[in-house]
């Protein structure tokens, strides 16, 4: 018996130690290295996302395989709902949010509308409800992970790239580019790409990986065009693939 559990509680490490993400899925070009990311940090996060089966395909919220299929290097193992909601903006809102929400840093969970409103997370888990750009106090107070996807989905539908493009920083220096980092263009339709994470060379030039969703709502999918690594110095033909540029680079803090 003691053997049998001990059998168990190391396949269950092991388990543990080899998840694939998208950290240990992809390895550096000949010539470039990791760049670390700060411990606890949204860069972190990204990095340790767990994904799907090697050659999963990009399925949409109806299960169909998704029109981007094509570009799959990987499927982030995330839920995408039966509702076309978690488009291209709302998955990296979902991504940020989802991270905030494990650090529990829940007054730094906020999301504005294209209206405008700030819709943040402490006034719904209060019991708040949105109403015509008003919150209004409606059932009592939960912190749950169900009523946070309740709140997201909130957001995913009235959110979108025009209100996520006004509401994120400029990166000044595109030479600083760093995972967590988002190409966005708002507008309808707008689109835009998440860093996933960064590598550099001696020259401390930088190639990176992607990822999106897209529309009809699909699975987050890292992305690929020939390779996963990216640039900002080179042209990519990949859907939207204009907006990898340091004219439409922005971060969130």
């Amino acid at each position: 018996m003691r053997v049998t559990i001990i059998s168990m509680v190391l396949l269950v490490f092991g388990s543990f130690i080899s998840a694939d993400t998208v950290l240990t899925r992809f390895s550096a070009p000949i010539g470039y290295r990791q760049v670390k990311a700060p411990s606890g940090s949204f860069a972190e996060y990204l990095q340790s996302l767990p994904l799907k089966a090697a050659n999963t395909h990009t399925l949409t919220y109806k299960g169909e395989v998704a029109r981007t299929d094509v570009y799959t290097a990987a499927v982030v193992d995330m839920s995408v709902d039966n509702e076309d909601l978690q488009q291209c903006a709302d998955a990296i809102m979902r991504l940020r949010g989802e991270y905030l929400y494990r650090q529990k840093k829940y007054d730094a969970i906020a999301f504005h509308f294209t209206s405008g409103f700030r819709c943040d997370y402490i006034h719904y888990a209060e019991g708040y409800r949105y109403h015509n750009d008003h919150w209004v106090f409606k059932v009592k107070k939960d912190y749950g992970y169900e009523n946070f996807m309740r709140y997201m989905r909130l957001v995913f539908a009235y959110a979108g790239t025009l209100s996520l493009d006004k509401e994120l920083n400029a990166v000044k220096n595109p030479n600083e580019l760093k995972t967590g980092d988002v190409f966005i263009h708002g507008g309808s339709p707008g689109h835009c790409f998440i860093v996933m994470d960064v590598v550099e060379n001696s020259q401390h030039k930088k190639q990176f990986l992607l990822a999106q969703s897209f529309m009809p709502a699909q699975n987050i999918q890292v992305l690929q065009y020939g390779s996963p690594w990216f640039s900002v110095d080179v042209k990519s033909d990949i859907l939207y693939g204009e907006l990898i540029s340091p004219v439409y680079l922005k971060r969130f803090d």
